[in-house]
């Protein structure tokens, strides 16, 4: 999974590159011009990103996350869907033509989340706007005096960042739109954990200065942000809790799932969309899972035979959740594996890739004051402007409910070829403009994620019958998730029924079950494009293995799909037909 806070606040809009300068018609150069004032707005109103890309003065901004702003922003980007409409699509180039509806879909799914008012739940499973300041300590380098000023007044914002977001959850206890308590009490118990940890938390990118900076400078910034953190940023947390605590748990929702909000039907089906980029129905995507299901436990039933395990398959769930082997003895233990994993990952890339990313990644613990409601691992992106790698994050918590049978899939999914390869080949696309590098398109990029994992068969990453089992059991985890999520948010079910498809299918922990599901309930739909887009990707690999037969090359095939960024499952469809045409007219 990749977590990323940099569209909180800000409605995000990706569009596809112009056409070359040299090529362009009136009608393109038209369309040029508003994609270059796409740029400029996603600047504006989400500087987090901005930032991440070089621009040094939105290193002190944070977004501003008031209804009005999104308002204003809804406005602006409106008016320029108008103006792309007036572009005549009949007068532009073909990839123009593409350019137009991409930025016309990006608009329109903007313009619609910013009304459908998402921005009234700022609190997510284990976390919400209560965290970003953590995020962002732990994402921030400091290589100048001017990047420790910059810190320092990133701290001077967080409070008005926090009452910003207060006001929004204000706005959704009075409109009905609330999370569950479940998630509530998850995010309590994160908030409560932070007070201890935060002004050591919050003081992380000025512990590591450079020389260039006198040693007495360093402690006055040093001093200078404790200051704001125990003046200002402290009481602003201390209120956010009892905020939670007496006025959102209180007027939490009662039913789990999002239809049970007013108006939440409607929500549903927009996260599909926007998720997914189909137009699936709910109860498609719950018979999709379903029948995965299915095809997925035969496969894991000949792993089991294969093993030599005598027994059925919960005799065999038993074995492997209660055998000593299968876990780490230690924190340290844990990360070292999973290091070695991605050591060997690192070897097989150029078998498989034509281009690879020059940004390296690393290997990190999630921090402690979050790592109890936090999934199994993450991935954050890096920055190649601000010289800052990209990080797999591993949870070294509850130690005998992180299997290492399943550790090989996990830090293919989380660092490579998974989402580092993806996003770090993403960010160096300088050909592309800023919103192909930095858009997220949940079903490409953790589609790619999931599809990663599969690729560790063709790397020889999966060693043993247990772990090939745990990658199986990772899919079926991906499988279950559009059945529980269809079934949670649409169908009403309790966590209970939807618990079942991952207790009776998946190796999956007790522990990671809960908190999966807890994340399935605060952000709905999200769950259901890994495996959708996965699907996608393997169906495009299958047809275009058998269209080429012996002119199929999987280095070739693997840079089509990567080398225009995060795309549309639809627009990634021709972009993948295409290269196969090209290649057979070449072979003619």
């Amino acid at each position: 999974m990749l977590r990323t806070f940099a569209a909180i606040g800000a409605i995000l809009a990706v569009t596809v590159a112009a056409a070359p300068a040299h090529a362009q018609s009136s009608a393109d150069r038209q369309l040029s011009a508003l994609i270059a004032r796409d740029e400029q707005l996603e600047r504006r109103y989400d500087p987090l990103t901005s930032a991440s890309e070089g621009d040094r003065a939105a290193l002190r901004l944070l977004p501003d996350v008031s209804r009005d702003t999104e308002l204003a922003a809804r406005a602006e980007f409106a008016s320029l869907r108008a103006q792309v409409e007036r572009v005549d699509a009949r007068r532009l180039s073909p990839e123009g033509a593409l350019n137009r509806q991409y930025l016309l879909r990006s608009l329109g799914l903007a313009i619609e989340r910013a009304d459908l008012d998402f921005s009234r739940a700022p609190i997510s499973n284990g976390g919400g706007f209560f965290t970003l300041g953590d995020y962002l300590a732990y994402t921030t380098p400091i290589q100048s005096a001017a990047d420790a000023e910059a810190w320092i007044a990133r701290l001077e914002a967080l409070p008005r960042y926090y009452q910003q977001s207060i006001t929004n959850a204000r706005r959704g206890i009075a409109t009905g739109y609330t999370q569950p308590r479940i998630v509530v009490d998850r995010a309590l118990d994160t908030a409560r954990a932070q007070v201890a940890t935060m002004t050591t938390t919050l003081m992380t990118p000025l512990a590591r200065m450079p020389v260039s900076i006198p040693a007495a400078q360093q402690e006055s910034y040093r001093t200078r942000a404790r200051a704001v953190i125990e003046q200002n940023i402290l009481p602003a947390h201390r209120e956010a809790i009892a905020f939670m605590e007496n006025e959102y748990l209180p007027a939490a929702r009662t039913g789990l799932g999002l239809r049970s909000v007013p108006g939440g039907e409607a929500m549903y089906r927009f996260l599909i969309r926007a998720h997914t980029t189909t137009d699936m129905s709910p109860e498609d995507i719950h018979q999709l899972g379903l029948s995965e299901v299915v095809r997925i436990r035969a496969a894991m039933e000949r792993e089991i035979a294969s093993s030599g395990f005598h027994g059925d398959f919960a005799a065999f769930q038993r074995f492997l959740r209660t055998d000593p082997q299968f876990y780490a003895s230690s924190p340290e233990d844990l990360v070292e594996k999973a290091s070695e994993i991605a050591k060997r990952a690192d070897d097989q890339l150029p078998r498989l890739f034509g281009t690879l990313p020059r940004l390296p990644y690393g290997v990190r613990v999630i921090p402690a004051e979050s790592a109890e409601g936090s999934t199994t691992a993450y991935y954050t992106q890096g920055s190649p402007a601000l010289g800052m790698a990209g990080a797999y994050w591993v949870n070294t918590t509850h130690l005998d409910q992180r299997p290492l049978y399943e550790l090989p899939a996990l830090t293919l999914h989380e660092a490579v070829p998974g989402h580092h390869l993806q996003i770090a080949r993403a960010q160096e696309l300088s050909e592309l403009p800023y919103f192909r590098r930095n858009a997220f398109v949940t079903a490409f990029v953790e589609g790619w994620g999931l599809y990663a994992e599969s690729l560790g068969e063709d790397m020889g990453m999966y060693r043993t019958p247990y772990e090939r089992f745990g990658r199986l059991s990772y899919e079926m985890w991906r499988a279950c998730r559009l059945v529980a999520d269809t079934g949670i948010h649409w169908m009403g079910w309790d966590i209970e029924q939807a618990r079942r498809c991952f207790a009776e299918n998946s190796a999956l922990s007790p522990h990671n079950i809960q908190t999966e599901l807890e994340r399935y309930i605060a952000d709905p739909g999200q769950a259901l494009a890994y495996k959708i887009g996965e699907l996608r990707l393997q169906s495009l690999r299958r047809e275009a293995t058998q269209t080429l037969g012996e002119r199929f090359d999987i280095r070739q095939f693997h840079d089509v799909v990567l080398g225009a960024g995060p795309l549309p499952l639809d627009v990634l469809e021709t972009r993948v037909r295409s290269w196969v045409a090209e290649r057979q007219r070449a072979a003619n």
